[in-house]
């Protein structure tokens, strides 16, 4: 059994991050996800007197749709950061035990984590196997 840290932001609900889950639920019925979703910068709101962060509610999402959709059992959604190696090394210095960590992002060139290297800096800083999943690209919005 492998424990598996999915970290994710814009591409959390992608169909490609359901199909990877899926392929190792597959190879590992008894594997274990958590969801760690990094804060956007600057995108808060307030309801009802609290700041919500859409992180929380995008962790959340995720939960659900990979367990109804991929079959995973998914133990844990978290929020992090910002800078999203630090939400990693955060969520590994407070809940330890992981063996691999799933990366998604959008692809290159539009991917904001591929441009901080973000892939081969969390391999070499937490000694862990990184998967990588490519997301598509967002829709253009419509007029």
């Amino acid at each position: 059994m492998s424990k598996y840290l999915v970290v994710t932001h814009q591409t959390a609900l992608s169909p490609a991050l359901q199909r990877k889950v899926k392929s190792l639920v597959t190879e590992d019925a008894a594997a274990e996800f958590a969801v760690l979703v990094p804060e956007a910068p600057g995108i808060t709101y307030t309801w009802e007197g609290e700041t919500v962060g859409g992180a929380k509610e995008r962790a959340e999402a995720a939960k659900a749709l990979l367990e109804e959709t991929a079959g995973a059992r998914v133990f844990r959604t978290a929020t992090g950061a910002q800078e999203p190696l630090q939400a990693i090394a955060d969520e590994l210095r407070m809940h330890p035990g992981y063996d691999i960590l799933v990366i998604c992002t959008l692809p290159p060139g539009i991917s904001r984590w591929l441009k901080l290297d973000l892939l081969h800096r969390a391999e070499r800083k937490f000694g862990l196997r990184v998967i990588h999943v490519v997301a598509d690209a967002p829709s253009p919005a419509r007029p």
